[in-house]
């Protein structure tokens, strides 16, 4: 874990604390954040020289380094005053995380950048997710410098803890998906799953192959004929809201994809360890559960295996029965996201009659050719839902673009043979065939949003707070915020 885990709070003044670095802003009109404009005067206008003579911009995402009075003191550009927002306060905060980490200065002590305390979350959601760094597997000391410890200087200690505990969920899913596939198993994904409902007094069930075999997932059990590694679903229950309907979120826990007897190419198979992110999601939302108690009913579901090619392995050709009845022809054994959501989507859609289900996988190849790692294609049933999902998005800054479900496209993905078949019509609206398979799988009277998170899972361009060559643990804020945690 190369990540702070806690904020402290501090109302020492800037000059007298022991931080390493002291982080401070200034705005693209020339303004100083309150503690910004005090060293400002106490320096001589260092910082307004520095803006004179046109060093110091104010652009977002800008930062210079000031020695004064024996402190390191870093001032972050925070960009137009008129457009700062919750986002910008965020990358501001991992801006001053990973520039303690490139000086290899162990803590860091920042301003409450937020204006009148509107964004005290955003500030401990940067400062935890900035100092992220996946170290494990660095084995020279030269290479494994970490932050140590954060402060900020003035802010809404609630808030704060809050952003905290959020960013360290985020961190949580990024371990996950970081990790090779020898390491994130189904087995690892289900005593992670443990962990967490220890902690946070929730109810388990994790089903192994003979059991949910017996039970009728047969999308789930075909994928995982090629593997010996044990495959599971896992179902977490969070119930602290009462007597009210269980929110359900469903993730993609395929921990390793060759494509199964449809291989894949060699090419950047490596990154198909990350074709869990799905189930990163969903437990990431789990930590936070257990961490920030809120009164709600949420359920998680996980179906989880590895797609292989053993000589057990399913076949191009073969006809699959869901959870549901319903049956499957199979066209394409690299199309097996689907066939495993498909339990889990109908396990949802029988056992708890949910308020609504989000179910998130790194679906497609289709969505990053028509999103690239910008924004997760979404698409669903219900109207009012996926305006939530929309004013969330826009609230945390995790971009969502909303594809069609006409039935059209819901057309192409039946079989003249079973009921569906797990691929559309050739080289036409990818992502879409995904979700109107999906769509087969949920009660037409629950509420669904599909996030196809392909794009956005890994691969994003590096920033102050999404480290190079990392899981994101994209969608973990999303969901914490449409659930108003």
């Amino acid at each position: 874990m190369a990540h702070i885990t806690t904020v402290n709070l501090s109302n020492d003044k800037w000059n007298e604390t022991d931080a390493g670095l002291i982080a401070v802003g200034v705005f693209e009109d020339k303004s100083f954040t309150p503690l910004a404009q005090e060293i400002n005067t106490a320096s001589n206008g260092a910082f307004a020289q520095a803006l004179e003579i046109g060093d110091v911009k104010g652009k977002s995402g800008e930062s210079h380094t000031f020695y004064l009075e024996g402190k390191r003191v870093l001032l972050l550009g925070l960009g137009k005053k008129e457009k700062y927002n919750a986002m910008s306060v965020r990358v501001a905060a991992g801006k001053a995380s990973r520039a303690a980490i490139g000086k290899k200065v162990d803590t860091v002590a920042i301003e409450c950048l937020c204006i009148d305390c509107s964004h005290c979350q955003a500030v401990g959601e940067g400062l935890v997710l900035g100092s992220y760094q996946f170290l494990d597997y660095k084995t020279k000391e030269k290479n494994n410098f970490e932050l140590k410890s954060a402060t900020v200087l003035g802010c809404n200690k609630e808030d704060i803890t809050k952003g905290v505990a959020i960013a360290n969920a985020v961190c949580l899913a990024r371990d996950l998906g970081n990790h090779p596939g020898n390491v994130t198993t189904p087995s690892r994904l289900a005593e992670t799953a443990k962990e967490i409902a220890d902690q946070g007094g929730m109810n388990l069930r994790v089903f192994d192959r003979e059991e949910f075999t017996e039970m009728g997932m047969g999308g789930l059990a075909g994928v995982a004929q090629g593997t010996d590694e044990p495959p599971k679903f896992i179902v977490l229950e969070y119930l602290n809201g009462g007597d009210e309907k269980p929110k359900v979120i469903v993730g993609k826990g395929l921990t390793f994809d060759a494509g199964g007897i449809s291989i894949k190419s060699a090419a950047k198979m490596d990154q198909m360890k990350y074709d869990m992110c799905g189930s990163a999601v969903v437990l990431g939302v789990f930590k936070a559960l257990a961490m920030l108690k809120p009164a709600l009913n949420v359920v998680g579901i996980v179906p989880s295996t590895e797609n292989l090619l053993g000589a057990k392995a399913y076949k191009p050709g073969d006809i699959l029965k869901a959870y549901n009845g319903k049956t499957i022809e199979v066209l394409n054994t690299d199309a097996e996201g689907r066939l495993i959501l498909a339990d889990g989507l109908s396990y949802a859609s029988k056992h708890y009659k949910p308020e609504f289900i989000l179910d998130f996988a790194t679906l497609t190849g289709a969505v990053l050719v028509a999103l690239g790692h910008i924004a997760t294609g979404v698409m669903g049933t219900d109207e009012g839902l996926m305006e939530k999902v929309k004013i969330s998005s826009k609230s945390t800054g995790e971009k969502v673009w909303e594809f069609p479900l006409w039935p059209e496209f819901c057309k192409q993905v039946q079989s003249d043979i079973a009921d569906v078949k797990n691929t559309g019509a050739p080289m036409q609206a990818g992502s879409i065939a995904g979700g109107a398979f999906l769509k087969e799988f949920v009660d037409d009277n629950i509420p669904w949003v599909h996030f196809d998170i392909a794009g956005m899972a890994w691969g994003v361009k590096p920033n102050s707070i999404h480290p190079k060559g990392s899981a994101t643990g994209w969608g973990v804020r999303l969901v914490l915020d449409m659930l108003d945690v």
